[in-house]
């Protein structure tokens, strides 16, 4: 697998474990709640693959340089609120600032852990090749 399909679909990924780990919070994480979930994951997976690309997170340079992950907070800091008007349009209700600040913190958390696995795992493909 090429590292920027991996990349997309370790985003993808993060980003579902996230929503299941939100709703889980509030009780919420049977298969009963699919639906609701995809109204949170599709407006986060949306903004997500629509604000990253500006700050550079899909350039390999960039994405394999632990001194760049600063730019996944950032980028956050611009999908979070638009993911939640996505969410609210879809909804057909309000945009509370308090739901954008948490699902920005907890998905800046998770998609810095996910991409510092990933550059972990570019360095070690990258050792193994250059043996």
């Amino acid at each position: 697998m090429n590292s920027k399909r991996l990349l997309v679909l370790g985003d993808v990924l993060a980003i579902a474990i996230l929503t299941v780990i939100g709703f889980a919070t509030h009780g919420e994480a049977e298969a009963s709640y699919l639906s609701r979930m995809g109204t949170t994951f599709f407006p986060v997976l949306i903004a997500w693959f629509l604000i990253t690309p500006w700050f550079g997170l899909f350039e390999e340079q960039v994405i394999t340089n632990p001194k760049n992950l600063w730019r996944v907070v950032v980028a956050v800091l611009f999908a979070a609120p638009f993911a939640v008007v996505l969410r609210a349009v879809l909804l057909n209700s309000a945009v509370l600032p308090l739901f954008v600040l948490i699902l920005g913190g907890s998905n800046a958390i998770g998609m810095l852990i996910w991409r510092w696995i990933y550059i972990l795992l570019t360095r070690r493909k990258q050792s193994l090749t250059n043996r």
